[in-house]
């Protein structure tokens, strides 16, 4: 695991090594035990190390036997051992048991396949010296990052995009499309950045560049829903199991200590539990609790670990904790980030860094197995779309009056929703419908009415769904896994991977997430929808499987996960930090919010008018952003932002 930058500048132009290790300064929380740099004229490449495989000699740069090919990699490859095995007679291994050489033999033997072939999170960069040219390649699902950005006739890449800002002669200029990405979202969709000039290598591409012309990008994986015929349900839950002790147990393959992430939920407590089936070493087991907030579910994580018979680190947060980390939670990401549960992940990242330097997590569980509330709420939609239509439930739920009563007016917005989602025409409809974070209406509010304006045609859900899932490449699904596409295709790699890795990256932690094997996943989306969500069950089969592992009743556990209380912290103290957040950051400078509509959301809230919450976080997140990018030598690096 480590941090990856590079520039090829091309034009006879050469690349100091000076600028190489400035880049991967900036990197230098994803790898603080070794770094690395090549040179090759216009060409240069360099990396940060966190030592987890072959700790000895492991070092990279590594390179061909003839010294033709260069490589370096951030990610873990989980099978290396057994292509490693493969590939032992036609190739001469330098290293011990290196998974980037593992990597580069498997290039030079199979082309562009061995992509396909490797079981991992990686982003990968192979120089030929030779040629001239550049392949670069992200994993199937995009858990590591790669950013790349080209400019002057030439390309640069990093793990992250602070690690580009430095070079010479680029620019970074604020792009209002990916802002108004953040604000529906909470988070910039790709193909987009927070800057114009910089996008993300999509999951499954490589990109190849040469001596001449722009980069040309090729996809090598996608996922396809083909559903299984002729299985029954204790076959499909008997293979669950199995495959998931496979993929935990290739996960937990390391030189270095291994821990879990138990929030007390289905995923994380079926890892955990098939890591103490699989290990025979002890390990430890990290919660991150809210006392006194019906989110705590540090009782129930306790529960699992004593029955599980591991160790178990609880670390309890309370909103004036998370108001001193909001800065240097946000310092952590190189875009604004509203991801619900960052903070809490950075907190307990940054306690579990101090035992181990790897966790396991549950994070994939739900996107494979659906088990979001918004999957149920989706289905349930459909279900009521011609009665909604047939009686005029907008109109009745529009009629409903604010009363002095938070409940009430909570529950009037939740059916509000209900009805505008439930008209909408399709699952990829009603996956951004879920996903963003506000509704035309407060935008309308909070935009400049200029940027609203520009903004509200392609902020339709219908628009949306339309740009991400062209209606002529669409496979014939149901509305169900339509959504469920969504949420593996957009979700996954655009938010819940990016906040995993740059929460637990920020203290030097590496984060696994089994249930994201593209194996597992290919596996996974052949099992019936109705397997999966049955009736109002999430993630049926899992659970199924994983019942006898855990203690009597551990799976009747309403879903929670890490995440912040919200509506309750933003009416106190939390409430106030996050107003000083935005009044302080000049935000308004850039002109895409108008001050009085932010306002008014905080006063709303403030009397239980409406749950903004949400909004209101991300505003705050977005303020932290632009006063750091105003001021960043006011920013100390991520990983030492806030003493223990």
């Amino acid at each position: 695991m480590c941090g990856i930058a590079g520039w090829y500048r091309r034009g006879g132009k050469p690349v100091p090594k000076r600028a190489l290790v400035a880049a991967c300064d900036r990197l230098r929380h994803r790898g603080p035990d070794d770094a690395g740099y090549f040179t090759d004229g216009d060409f240069g490449f360099g990396m940060r190390r966190l030592s987890i495989i072959d700790v000895a000699g492991g070092r990279q740069p590594i390179f061909s036997p003839d010294g033709r090919y260069a490589i370096v990699f951030n990610g873990e490859i989980f099978n290396h051992p057994e292509l490693r095995r493969q590939l032992e007679g036609a190739y001469a291994f330098q290293t011990d048991h290196s998974d980037t050489e593992t990597i580069l033999a498997a290039w030079l033997r199979w082309g562009d396949e061995a992509w396909i072939r490797l079981e991992g999170m990686y982003a990968v960069a192979i120089w030929d010296k030779l040629d001239k040219s550049l392949t670069l390649a992200r994993d199937p699902i995009g858990i590591k990052p790669l950013f790349v950005t080209e400019q002057n006739g030439g390309l640069a890449f990093a793990s992250e995009i602070s690690a580009l800002r430095d070079l010479s002669d680029h620019r970074f200029d604020v792009d209002p499309e990916g802002v108004d990405d953040f604000f529906c979202f909470g988070h910039t969709l790709p193909p987009r950045t927070i800057f114009r000039q910089v996008r993300p290598l999509d999951p499954g591409h490589l990109l190849r560049m040469g001596l001449k012309g722009w980069a040309e990008t090729t996809r090598f994986w996608q996922p396809r829903i083909e559903v299984g015929t002729g299985v029954s349900e204790s076959d499909w839950i008997e293979e669950t199991r199995r495959r998931l002790l496979d993929s935990v147990g290739k996960h937990m393959l390391s030189d270095v200590p291994v821990g879990a992430f138990l929030s007390g939920g289905i995923d994380s407590s079926a890892i955990a539990a098939a890591m103490a089936r699989t290990s025979s070493t002890p390990f430890k087991a990290f919660t991150v609790g809210f006392p006194g907030s019906p989110r705590d579910e540090t009782a129930a994580a306790a529960r699992i670990a004593q029955h599980l018979g591991i160790e178990h680190v609880v670390l309890p947060m309370k909103p004036q904790t998370a108001a001193d980390v909001l800065p240097a939670v946000q310092a952590a990401f190189d875009e604004p980030t509203a991801a619900t549960s960052a903070v809490p992940l950075w907190y307990l990242s940054r306690t579990a860094a101090e035992h181990v330097k790897v966790v396991l997590c549950g994070e994939g569980g739900d996107e494979v197995f659906l088990g979001y509330n918004r999957q149920r709420w989706a289905q349930r939609m459909a279900r009521w779309k011609p009665l909604v239509e047939a009686v005029g439930a907008g109109a009745l739920v529009d009629a409903l009056p604010e009363l002095p009563w938070r409940k009430w007016n909570y529950g009037r917005q939740l059916a509000r929703q209900f009805v505008e989602g439930a008209r909408l025409g399709d699952g990829y409809e009603r996956f951004f419908a879920a996903v963003f974070i506000t509704t035309p209406d407060i935008r309308k509010r909070i935009y400049n009415r200029d940027f609203f304006d520009r903004h509200e045609p392609r902020d339709s859900f219908g628009q949306r769904a339309r740009d991400t899932f062209p209606p002529a490449q669409r496979p014939p699904l149901s509305d169900l896994e339509e959504f469920m596409l969504g949420d593996l295709t957009v979700h996954l790699p655009a938010s819940l991977c990016q906040r995993l890795d740059r929460s637990s990256m920020a203290h030097s932690l590496e984060a696994r997430v089994p249930f994201l094997s593209h194996r597992l996943v290919e596996w996974a989306l052949t099992i019936p929808a109705g397997l999966k969500l049955k009736g109002s069950t999430g993630k049926h089969v899992l659970r199924r499987a994983v019942e006898p592992w855990l203690p009597r009743g551990a799976l009747a556990q309403p879903k929670i996960g890490f995440q912040l209380p919200f509506a309750d912290w933003f009416m106190g103290g939390f409430s106030d930090f996050a107003r000083e957040a935005w009044q302080s950051s000049g935000v308004d400078e850039l002109g895409f919010l108008d001050a009085r509509g932010v306002e008014q959301l905080f006063e709303e809230h403030r009397r239980g008018a409406a749950d903004h919450g949400r909004i209101l976080y991300a505003i705050a997140m977005f303020g932290c952003w632009w006063h750091q990018q105003r001021a960043p030598s006011l920013v100390e690096p991520p990983v030492a932002a806030v003493a223990p």
